[in-house]
């Protein structure tokens, strides 16, 4: 049985537009975040490697979902934490509750968080830390793929659309999707973060690495960032509202959210052909409303 229900949203401007809400099958782990941790979950217990070590901002999706995995699965988790730690004092809800949920938190300065993945920086951490299985940012590497993957292809299997849909942070998701889609229907990506050209090539290269291919029924736009990572401004905000009211749905303030809200304004411009479908995905980040004063009203 699915676990992803499908909402419609209706009709905009001669686009129908489906939610495919994978937020709710775990109230902890939400959606792709849940999805790029299945494939390292396993990879990690094929190395023998108990702990579970990544990186994140103060807001982190991501640092809130793994510690929350480790918490359930009795899996010590190491987050490392971009910027200074006095900056981040009192703790913000985010990193709060991965406290609560055990991951020890150590904060790294922006020179150094920069350079996290070069092979000497990341073993000096391990030797601070002790042996961990070590994940990127965001989740977002090859063994990411599979599990998002599998997404797209229930939806083939379940939906007849022209475009798939998915709000982009570190691109892993959409990446995954694209090998589930296997280069039928499109797939769209909006990036939540400003200057976030680069994610073009990171997505390439991750679809290279898993299936020895690049697609190119996609595309990335960069133009509905919302002021950049995290930012929720008062059009937004009145957006998230009055979707909630009109479909019963809450949209999270730093990835579904932008993605909604660009996706009908692109409806409005003529962007998709009049009478297609597009599916959007909503890959949860709810908890990260607590950190704009609690979900909206």
């Amino acid at each position: 049985m699915s676990s992803v229900l499908i909402s419609d949203l209706g009709e905009h401007h001669g686009v129908r537009f489906l939610l495919a809400r994978d937020e709710p099958t775990h109230p902890e782990l939400p959606g792709n975040k849940w999805r790029k941790l299945k494939y390292n979950l396993r990879e990690a217990d094929r190395l023998g490697l108990n702990t579970l070590l990544t990186f994140g901002g103060a807001y982190s999706n991501h640092l809130a979902a793994l510690a929350a995995a480790g918490r359930l699965l009795g899996r010590p988790t190491i987050g490392f934490v971009r910027g200074d730690e006095l900056a981040h004092r009192p703790l913000n809800p985010t990193l709060a509750r991965a406290r609560a949920d055990g991951m020890a938190l150590h904060f790294l300065d922006r020179e150094t968080y920069r350079r996290k993945h070069e092979p000497d920086v990341l073993a000096e951490l391990l030797h601070e830390t002790g042996p961990a299985y070590v994940l990127p940012e965001g989740g977002s590497n090859v063994l990411a793929l599979p599990g998002c993957a599998e997404l797209a292809q229930e939806l083939l299997t379940r939906l007849d659309f022209d475009v798939l849909a998915v709000a982009c942070g570190t691109g892993g998701t959409l990446a995954g999707l694209l090998t589930g889609l296997a280069g039928q229907r499109q797939a769209l990506g909006l990036a939540a973060l400003k200057g976030a050209d680069f994610l073009r090539a990171d997505i390439n290269q991750l679809t290279q690495q898993a299936t020895g291919r690049t697609y190119l029924n996609w595309e990335l736009r960069t133009d509905y960032h919302g002021g950049g990572y995290a930012k929720l401004g008062p059009a937004l905000r009145q957006f998230i509202v009055n979707f909630r009211q009109q479909h019963g749905i809450l949209l999270d303030p730093i990835y579904t959210g932008k993605l909604l809200w660009g996706l009908f304004d692109l409806a409005a411009k003529g962007h998709f052909r009049r009478g297609s479908t597009i599916v959007a995905v909503h890959t949860g980040g709810l908890q990260a409303w607590a950190g704009f004063g609690g979900e909206p009203v």
